[in-house]
């Protein structure tokens, strides 16, 4: 009887899917043209696969267009996929035509694909071939997260004249450089490099062994051949937790039998390699000329980088009203996670709350606005930046980031000389260090680094799980300098840029700082909320590399991190400090070689100093209200 209702219950369940496909497939097909596999034309003969979902009748649409490099074929391992569909209804709902399209060499689009190289000029000419069809009415407006929002700042720099507005997501492998952030599309942080594309270019690029495809094949031919072939193909699952831990990290994708001629181009550059500057990266010295809404969340690898380029087109675009026209979301979500908070929503394992947000609603009354002219309310009723407060788990409100109410306070590193650890003597203090030094040593040994333990971070598969952990675990460990502030007597609401400064000396020539911004509660438990990182070699800038001299002491200013968080009566604050976390950043070996190229590390002994001479310190933007 028990085996009969399970049966019954999976066959209930098999129904509900195929008619839940059936329902959106029905729906779409009841509203809309659907026109797949469409090879649209580029400048230089390429040709792109597109699919279009546009309003029945004779009416004239506004677009909204997603490029991708991921696969959106409606079919995969002979059964309908719905999740483009879905998003197609939607748009086509609210009298929207919904445009996507695979970035050339990915999947049925023809070309040869490069991560961070394909031609900006595919995007102009999309915009010219879009604009021009009889069904639209010559607005464009773009969507996507991740991967899918990265190309849009770059094109929307070229200015073509039916782009109206972007709604880019968790977009930082886009930004190459803003301000003081040279990430190179999340390749690197502080000059190190950031492992997530280590990993994810394993699943992302493959060879691509297309059909048979006859000559001159109709778009009737490509729309049949795509419900056998979805050309993509399945790479063997791989344990990325002790694959990232090869060396020399040149061959990193060799090991493991990935395609590897972008990730081997890639790992030899180093943050000004002219060849960063030639591809479709955005850079601040480029113009974005058009209305944007951008979208970031806490826990995502760009999260620092992708509030700074929102104030830099801000503050800095030619056009007054462009200016007056940015708005910005930051959730306390995981990378593109934003509609997957609930009423108790859980990053890691600390729960922030209640963090849904109405994004579609929001998303399109802005498309509204820019591609349909409507006379709505969107900018009287939408705050011009939503930013989540976590800790008071609650969505706060400001007409700049950081708030204009937040005022940077100092904490200074102190100790009595014995920082390492939870169990050692480090604090934090508002007061200036004495004159006396007394610096905390630490031990850094490349082939033990401190493992990576939640975070800001994507796509390293089953090497950093993202979000706030306990860090108490990992606070035992004597190469991680523990800095701790009084208990607070009253709450606190950190909203803005951390900034933090470390005086350094070391026996070695190069090597790595790391800070970790944490909240402790009373019962001891330290969530972590950001982190930094920061190449020594590159403390004079990223266009050339100082090495140390043994006992000097050096300053290093680190790459900013950004937060709001709400640290309740009775908590702390706190900061780790040490030279790895890893697989999050690569291993810096010590040697001041390549590093890429290595495979032997050297030992180093670091020490940080805090004195009246050398005051190491955080600056924590504190909200007063």
């Amino acid at each position: 009887m028990k085996r009969m209702r399970l049966l019954l219950f999976f066959l209930m369940l098999s129904m509900s899917v195929t008619y839940a496909q059936d329902s959106v497939f029905e729906k779409l097909k009841e509203i809309a043209v659907v026109d797949q596999k469409v090879m649209m034309p580029m400048r230089d003969g390429i040709r792109l696969a597109t699919d279009i979902y546009r309003p029945k009748g004779d009416g004239k649409f506004p677009i909204i267009f997603s490029r991708t490099p991921y696969n959106f074929n409606s079919w995969g391992d002979g059964e309908e996929r719905t999740r483009t569909a879905q998003r197609a209804l939607e748009a086509v709902e609210r009298g929207y035509a919904y445009v996507v399209q695979n970035e050339r060499g990915r999947y049925y689009s023809e070309g040869e694909w490069d991560i961070l190289g394909v031609p900006l000029t595919d995007g102009y000419d999309a915009f010219s071939w879009m604009s021009q069809q009889p069904w639209s009415n010559g607005k464009i407006g773009l969507l996507g997260c991740s991967s899918t929002a990265e190309w849009q700042m770059a094109v929307a720099a070229l200015d073509h004249p039916s782009l109206g507005t972007m709604v880019p997501q968790g977009f930082g492998a886009g930004v190459g450089r803003v301000g003081d952030y040279m990430e190179q599309g999340n390749w690197y942080r502080g000059g190190a490099e950031q492992m997530l594309f280590f990993a994810w270019l394993y699943g992302v690029e493959h060879d691509v062994f297309k059909p048979r495809i006859p000559e001159g094949a109709t778009q009737e031919d490509l729309i049949r051949i795509s419900r056998f072939y979805d050309l993509a193909p399945e790479n063997p699952p791989v344990d990325m937790a002790e694959a990232l831990k090869h060396l020399p990290i040149q061959d990193f994708i060799k090991s493991i039998s990935g395609k590897k001629e972008i990730f081997e181009k890639m790992v030899r550059r180093k943050p000004n390699d002219p060849a960063w500057f030639e591809g479709g990266l955005y850079h601040d010295d480029m113009e974005i000329g058009i209305p944007a809404f951008w979208f970031a969340s806490w826990y995502d690898v760009s999260i620092s980088p992708n509030l700074a380029l929102f104030n830099h087109v801000r503050n800095h675009a030619k056009d007054a009203e462009v200016r007056d026209n940015q708005y910005l979301v930051i959730a306390p979500t995981l990378h593109c996670a934003y509609t997957r908070a609930t009423e108790n929503t859980v990053v890691g394992e600390r729960s922030v709350g209640d963090a849904r947000l109405n994004y579609d609603d929001q998303i399109y009354g802005w498309f509204d606005l820019w591609l349909k002219g409507d006379a709505n309310d969107f900018k009287e009723k939408t705050p011009r930046v939503q930013y989540y407060t976590m800790g008071i788990n609650k969505w706060n409100s400001s007409d700049t980031w950081p708030p204009a109410e937040a005022r940077m306070q100092t904490f200074y590193l102190r100790s009595g000389g014995k920082a390492n650890s939870l169990y050692g003597d480090g604090s934090l203090s508002k007061n200036k260090p004495v004159k006396n030094d007394r610096p905390d040593t630490f031990v850094y040994d490349p082939m033990n680094p401190v493992p990576s333990y939640g975070g800001n971070v994507c796509c390293t598969g089953n090497a950093v799980r993202g979000g706030a952990f306990d860090q108490q675990v990992m606070e035992t460990r004597n190469d991680i300098l523990v800095y701790t502030s009084d208990v607070l007597e009253e709450g606190v609401e950190v909203s803005g840029f951390i900034e933090s400064t470390l005086y350094l000396s070391s026996d070695v020539k190069d090597t790595d700082l790391t800070v970790k911004l944490i909240d402790v509660y009373p019962d001891g438990r330290a969530y972590n909320l950001d982190e930094t990182i920061q190449r020594v070699r590159y403390r004079e800038g990223y266009d050339k590399e100082v090495f140390m001299e043994k006992g000097k002491v050096y300053k290093v200013d680190l790459t900013p991190m950004a937060t709001s968080n709400y640290f309740k009566k009775g908590h702390r604050i706190r900061i780790e400090v040490s030279s790895s976390n890893f697989p999050r950043f690569a291993r810096n070996l010590n040697t001041g070689g390549n590093n890429y190229d290595e495979k032997v590390g050297v030992v180093a002994t670091n020490t940080i100093h805090h004195s009246e001479n050398y005051p190491s310190q955080i600056r924590i933007p504190v909200v007063k209200k």
